[in-house]
């Protein structure tokens, strides 16, 4: 079920909440989106997104440690994306999340309003797909860069 590459979405993977931002291939300018429960509704509702938004990749921010090794997380990342590949036909690709949160939560800090751990998570993801969008250029071939 290859789609048309209109939208790009990207997840922030954590064990509780995944948080997710959408970018126009055209604009690229990403943004939040939400924040959903790591649950077993999180598929179902990944593709009511994907079907309203019309997103042709999925971009998920892989954790490592700060100096580029494998953790806990980084396992549980990549498993998370295996039972996703299952389930949905797009292209996935990963992209590093090194420090994505922490510059999130600063940034919600400076605006000196209240925050929640989902608007952190969201607002990651939007630095994962903005990440993501300035590394690679040229969408054409964006299925040889999935996992």
């Amino acid at each position: 079920m290859a789609q048309t590459l209109n939208h790009i979405v990207a997840l922030d993977v954590g064990d509780k909440r995944i948080g997710l931002a959408l970018a126009s291939v055209e604009s690229r300018l990403p943004r939040p989106l939400t924040t959903l429960a790591n649950d077993d509704d999180f598929i179902h509702k990944l593709n009511d997104i994907i079907q309203t938004e019309a997103v042709g990749a999925i971009v998920v921010g892989l954790p490592r440690g700060m100096e580029g090794q494998h953790t806990i997380q980084t396992v549980a990342t990549e498993k998370f994306v295996e039972q996703l590949k299952r389930t949905i036909d797009l292209p996935i690709i990963f992209q590093d999340e090194a420090l994505t949160s922490q510059k999130a939560e600063a940034e919600l800090e400076a605006r000196h309003q209240v925050y929640s751990r989902a608007d952190v998570d969201a607002l990651a993801a939007s630095y994962i797909l903005q990440d993501f969008l300035i590394d690679f250029h040229d969408f054409t071939n964006v299925a040889d860069l999935a996992v």
